[in-house]
């Protein structure tokens, strides 16, 4: 059955070549949340990929913007709290914040202070595992409030570019690879 779902969420990843710019072969997923049989799959491969943390998980942290599209789902499905990491500005109350290099830059994520209590369990969710830049500057947010990052949760990783090594000592579960 696994293997079902995984063809039938693979075969909805629409691969747009030249974007954002040139040489960049993006992995589009949104047909993938438009097809009802396509988002119940991706969902249910989510909650199979962590089922040994079920009832030890306290947060699902969703890295914005896509993160928060299977996250909040994911939350409500294991009976976990919902946060969101944003870029900054848009958080309305006090937020802790990292800086964190890209492959072309910097730039800086955010987390409000009172989303993570001291101990919590969290779960880090993206829709995508690149350089893994974004994912460990989530991480050390979660850290910084004391929280415990259990596992980090992508639909898929592009394992070329090597990002589960910028998250070595972290639990890293990709349903696709490509």
């Amino acid at each position: 059955m696994t293997d079902a779902r995984l063809q039938l969420v693979r075969d909805r990843i629409r691969s747009v070549p030249d974007f954002p710019k040139p040489g960049i072969l993006f992995r589009d997923i949104t047909p993938v949340l438009a097809e009802p049989r396509s988002l119940a799959a991706a969902l249910q491969l989510h909650v199979d990929a962590i089922a040994d943390l079920l009832g030890h998980i306290d947060k699902v942290v969703g890295i914005e913007s896509r993160g928060f599209l299977f996250g909040m789902a994911l939350a409500e499905r294991i009976g976990a709290g919902f946060v969101l990491v944003r870029k900054p500005g848009k958080l309305p109350a006090e937020t802790a914040e990292v800086s964190y290099e890209l492959e072309y830059g910097s730039d800086r994520l955010q987390i409000h202070r009172d989303a993570i209590a001291p101990g919590d369990r969290c779960v880090i969710l993206d829709d995508l595992l690149a350089t893994g830049g974004t994912a460990d500057a989530a991480r050390r947010l979660v850290t910084m409030l004391g929280g415990m990052p259990l596992a980090a949760v992508f639909l898929i990783e592009l394992t070329a570019l090597g990002g589960r090594a910028r998250l070595d000592g972290l639990r890293v579960e990709a349903i696709l690879d490509y």
